[in-house]
């Protein structure tokens, strides 16, 4: 009489025995990891076309023309009605100037507001370059301190530096020469002042515009949030994520998180990228000649030589923006440590 068959000790005992992995097996099958098909693969996970990119892209574009059309045609109605115009015409945009606040724009500010522009763009591009950045192409090491970073990082570093130079230039001669006054809100009423000017803006009928003696309110309270608020918190922020922080102390680290630095500094370059680019689009239609020539050329007039000025700084950003490359930058970088590729 045959014995009966013993029964299994265990499931895996149940189960039939693994097939052997064979040369031509996938390393992450090899491994024992789960691979799905590719046919099974969802269709809409393909890599998008040229073609559905452009008209995606189209697509965005007339979303956001429809999107600001109904927002002129609600703060037109907004502002028609009697209590808001009435609101508009008591407070027309302009916050009223201390006494003696000064009249123009001097030369030394059109100068640091052409190098504060030129090194925003590149400190902006590398930042970014360093966030997306996976294998260097170059190391850069400091011959004071021995500290080792990428390339890439010295460079949005060695910006970082020159930018805080220049704003405290620009600060100080700001106090100095009383053209604080233009930028810093003195009375509450900027408050009114740029809401009316916001609703103006709102509805394409600019605000009056006399830069070359006042900012208006929306501008001002811009500018005053620009340069004490995000440029600072731009600092301190770059500070804790640079090679500069004192290491091992966890008492400090404790107290400022370099988390809470990373948190901010990002959402910080952001403000800086749409500032950017609403001040461009907002000098440009509102009086471009006469608001290029008080930025560029610090005279009050229509005519194009500041519009020149504005556009070799444009061929020097765009000469800057090209140099930034590690073969030319490899040289300066070794003037100030050494430089390897790994």
């Amino acid at each position: 009489m045959p014995r009966p068959a013993a029964a299994p000790r265990s499931a895996e005992e149940a189960a039939p025995p693994a097939a052997t992995p064979t040369r031509s097996s996938s390393p992450a099958r090899s491994a024992g990891v789960e691979t799905t098909p590719a046919k099974d693969a969802a269709p809409g996970l393909r890599p998008a076309t040229r073609r559905q990119w452009i008209a995606a892209g189209v697509l965005v574009a007339l979303a956001v023309v429809g999107a600001a059309t109904i927002l002129v045609a609600i703060a037109r109605w907004f502002v028609g009605l009697e209590p808001i115009a009435a609101f508009v015409e008591q407070y027309h945009g302009t916050a009223p100037l201390p006494e003696g606040a000064p009249v123009g724009i001097p030369p030394w500010l059109s100068w640091s507001h052409f190098a504060n522009a030129l090194l925003i763009v590149l400190i902006i591009r590398s930042g970014l370059q360093v966030r997306a950045e996976r294998k260097p192409e170059a190391y850069w090491t400091s011959k004071r301190t021995g500290t080792k970073a990428s390339l890439t990082v010295w460079l949005h570093t060695s910006l970082d530096v020159l930018w805080v130079l220049n704003g405290v230039v620009f600060v100080v001669l700001l106090i100095a020469t009383g053209q604080w006054m233009r930028i810093v809100p003195t009375t509450w009423e900027v408050v009114p002042h740029a809401i009316s000017a916001g609703l103006q803006y709102a509805t394409l009928d600019w605000p009056i515009e006399d830069g070359w003696v006042a900012y208006n309110a929306l501008q001002q309270l811009a500018y005053f949030a620009t340069v004490f608020i995000a440029a600072p918190l731009a600092i301190i922020t770059g500070v804790r994520m640079s090679g500069w922080w004192p290491k091992g102390n966890e008492r400090l680290d404790r107290a400022y998180p370099i988390a809470w630095a990373r948190a901010v500094h990002f959402p910080v370059m952001l403000y800086f990228v749409v500032f950017i680019v609403t001040h461009v689009l907002l000098v440009l239609t509102t009086g471009a000649l006469r608001n290029l020539n008080h930025m560029y050329a610090a005279r009050d007039a229509d005519d194009w030589i500041g519009f020149l000025w504005f556009a070799g700084s444009l061929l020097v950003i765009a000469g800057a923006w090209i140099a930034a490359r590690p073969a030319l930058l490899v040289p300066i970088a070794q003037r100030f440590g050494a430089v390897s590729s790994r």
